[in-house]
């Protein structure tokens, strides 16, 4: 018993001891730009808005909306980690990949068992060990425990609970981006909503304009001055105006519902008050392409993802050593319940087993070429997801360079618009040229207006991208350690 209980403790020095086969994990590379090509120096922000997370920041960590100074749109992002379907799903998968690094753990731990068992007999007389004179009929009552246990000597549950914590964390970064991914579309359909609540306003306006305009005609007309033709001329524009501002509630009803979706509410049920987008612009800083690669949640699950599938080669590679299991069981047994737990009725016994497999036809050899394979193809993607993280960053930032000198054009372009009105309105009304020429001004007029509000909301649009694609204010930091 002594040298048994010996054996085992010096088993379970080398399971604790005991190497880890397989490879350790590395980071695979990934290439990283010194600096973002279409970056310029960020300004430095004013006290209170959002900027980058770091390890120390607690104050703006992912509320990177608040940037905008909308307490709608903050109200509405607040509703998303309430209601939304999509991320409580989530939420649940994370949940799950963590119960998931329990049960690799308890493979770490001997296993128990106890059982009772009660049984009256009636053993065969003409069976080939029957004694003569020995009992035919008696009871038998048992009560045990057994243990068993399989050191970890190679490492095996030690890759398994690195490999299910890998993906725990990758778990994690998925719902971190899931969280991301929808927030973000709150806002892009929330500037949508009010950048389409900006042309309403300005489509009202030039129908009130335009009323006045028929209005004018039809005096003139009157008046014997201007002729029929320049009043069905100011009746078409007018009417076509209006059909336009009535056309323009399509789209926002369909953003309103996307929103209703997005905050877990019934469309039926969910209503925002008109409100054109008005807003400034805030500056938003990208900060350095090599930061980047700890900001986002979809980058940090795909490293996470190389990990657990390095520790599948070791997991693989653990099936080439033997299995050695020790087990024991004890109790008492005895024909009758009231002598059942005393010294003579005691029974114990312990062992151990070893087995090496010696031929599989190459099995173990295809299932770790196998794991490389499929921990390569998985580098392959972390890879692919850096380098798709740096595309979208850029993407936004040309967008948000040439929306701004866009804008600057069009406002420009506006002001000769309305310039262009006022000329051709003092012409006509002076009799100098016909209603086509003020027709024809109050087309460019409106067209350039309504050009440079698609621009406004296109510019916001682009600054919720880029918030995005920097990851929104998260950080790798923010992985738990299961």
């Amino acid at each position: 018993m002594r040298a048994f209980l010996l054996s085992i403790g010096s088993l379970a020095v080398c399971a604790l001891a005991g190497c880890t086969v397989g490879p350790n994990y590395h980071r695979p590379a990934a290439p990283a730009p010194p600096a973002f090509k279409e970056q310029q120096p960020p300004p430095n922000p004013p006290d209170g808005t959002w900027k980058q997370a770091q390890p120390e920041d607690a104050a703006h960590r992912g509320k990177w909306w608040e940037i905008y100074g909308d307490p709608q749109l903050n109200s509405l992002e607040e509703q998303v980690v309430v209601s939304n379907q999509t991320l409580r799903a989530a939420t649940e998968r994370y949940l799950a990949a963590q119960e998931q690094v329990r049960v690799a753990r308890a493979d770490a731990y001997p296993a128990l068992s106890v059982g009772a068992d009660a049984q009256r007999l009636h053993p065969s007389q003409r069976r080939a060990v029957y004694v003569p004179g020995s009992k035919t009929n008696y009871g038998d009552l048992v009560l045990q425990g057994q243990a068993t246990w399989e050191p970890d000597l190679w490492g095996r549950v030690r890759r398994s609970v690195e490999a299910a914590k890998a993906n725990a964390q990758a778990s994690a970064a998925d719902l971190a981006g899931v969280e991301l991914s929808l927030r973000s579309e709150l806002a892009l359909d929330y500037f949508q909503l009010r950048g389409l609540d900006l042309q309403k306003q300005l489509l009202d306006s030039t129908v009130a304009d335009y009323e006045g305009s028929l209005e004018l005609t039809q005096r003139r007309f009157h008046g014997g001055v201007a002729s029929d033709s320049d009043v069905a001329q100011a009746e078409t524009q007018l009417r076509s105006t209006r059909s336009q501002a009535i056309d323009v509630g399509v789209a926002r009803a369909q953003f309103e519902h996307a929103i209703a979706t997005l905050v877990g509410v019934p469309a039926s049920s969910f209503s925002l008050a008109a409100a054109p987008l008005n807003l400034p612009l805030p500056a938003v800083p990208a900060g350095l392409p090599s930061q980047l690669l700890e900001r986002r949640p979809d980058v940090a699950a795909a490293e996470r993802r190389v990990q657990a599938a390095n520790a599948q080669i070791g997991l693989a590679i653990s099936a080439y050593y033997p299995n050695i299991t020790l087990g024991g069981n004890g109790g008492f047994e005895s024909g009758g319940i009231s002598t059942l737990i005393q010294g003579p009725g005691a029974l114990w016994s312990l062992g151990a087993s070893a087995s090496e497999l010696l031929f599989d036809a190459g099995r173990r050899h295809a299932l770790t070429q196998q794991s490389r394979d499929l921990y390569e193809a998985t580098a392959s993607d972390y890879r692919e997801s850096v380098l798709n993280s740096f595309q979208e960053v850029e993407d936004s930032l040309a967008a948000l360079r040439l929306l701004d000198e866009e804008s600057r054009s069009e406002r420009d372009a506006v002001t000769s618009a309305e310039r262009s009105l006022t000329i051709s309105n003092n012409r006509y009304t002076g009799g100098v040229t016909g209603y086509l020429e003020v027709l024809t001004a109050q087309t460019a007029k409106l067209t350039n207006q309504r050009s440079a509000a698609d621009i406004t909301t296109r510019q916001f649009a682009a600054s919720v991208r880029l918030i995005r694609a920097i990851g929104g204010g998260w950080d790798a930091s923010q992985l738990p350690r299961p």
